[in-house]
């Protein structure tokens, strides 16, 4: 049980490629400057970070590792988030084409791995002190959280007139992404998870690793701003590296609690998991 390799190493190839030519060719982005170091600072946490994660991930689950497939799984959702913001709210550019590509390659990748993802075997990785309970509170907070943000900073530009931190039509993709991607999956993945659905287990991992990586994206721009005079210190870097300290942490407990030797004895911890809620 694993991602589809091919597919995945191919993603993997094409995401450092384009996060090495937006840094080498920086010129290329035709947004306004804030704008442009936004994109800036997505190439650098693409190439440094989820690229070596993403690879990282499909080597272990090749080998058998639930917790590599997971760590994959989230660095794929993590691409398709990432890819559909730079089709849709990037300025029409040279690397146009290769948006286009790695969305789609990503969407195919993810669909295809969970098409023959044994959902049942996943949930019965995790140990039976896993807390569940805990952690599913704290993602359907940040799922929560993080619409009030976005809902908190469009009801101040719409009805009090107060200026968005990037410019409305950025904001609007990036909000738009938010509130139709990420959030039902924090939220989803947390409620799931409390209740001790199969399901919870597998969403709430790679929700916590893809909004880990997210969130840590906006963190890394929030100081770049801040660095640059387009915003006043502490900025929005409050908000986002609160959320990404506390996403992290959730990653953190969920993957330690995965025994990857499980990924050749499914009986192993079988009673721990629930079909259904429970009451």
């Amino acid at each position: 049980m694993s991602v589809p390799k091919l597919l995945a190493r191919g993603l993997a190839g094409l995401m450092f490629a384009q996060a090495l030519m937006g840094i080498v060719l920086s010129e290329q982005y035709r947004d306004a400057e804030p704008i442009r170091a936004m994109w800036i600072g997505n190439d650098w946490v693409t190439l440094v970070l989820a690229v070596p994660l993403l690879l990282a991930g499909v080597v272990h689950a090749d080998r058998g590792s639930t917790r590599g497939l997971l760590v994959s799984l989230g660095m794929v959702a993590y691409a398709i988030y990432n890819y559909a913001f730079y089709v849709f709210g990037a300025a029409l550019n040279a690397f146009f084409p290769l948006y286009v590509l790695l969305l789609v390659l990503a969407i195919a990748t993810f669909i295809h791995a969970l098409s023959r993802l044994d959902v049942a075997l996943v949930a019965r990785s995790f140990t039976r002190s896993t807390p569940v309970r805990a952690i599913g509170t704290c993602l359907a907070f940040i799922g929560v959280k993080l619409a009030a943000v976005w809902m908190a900073m469009w009801a101040g530009y719409v009805f009090a007139d107060l200026p968005t931190p990037v410019a409305p039509e950025v904001f609007k993709i990036v909000a738009a992404l938010d509130l139709s991607l990420m959030v039902p999956a924090l939220t989803a993945g947390g409620i799931l998870l409390w209740r001790r659905v199969p399901w919870g287990y597998v969403i709430a991992s790679f929700a916590s690793i893809q909004g880990t990586v997210y969130l840590l994206v906006l963190s890394v721009n929030s100081v770049i701003a801040i660095r640059r005079g387009f915003a006043t210190a502490p900025g929005e870097l409050p908000i986002w590296g609160t959320l990404a300290l506390l996403a992290t942490i959730i990653t953190i407990v969920l993957l330690t609690n995965v025994e990857d030797e499980t990924a050749t004895q499914p009986h192993v911890h079988e009673s721990s998991v629930h079909a259904g809620p429970v009451l």
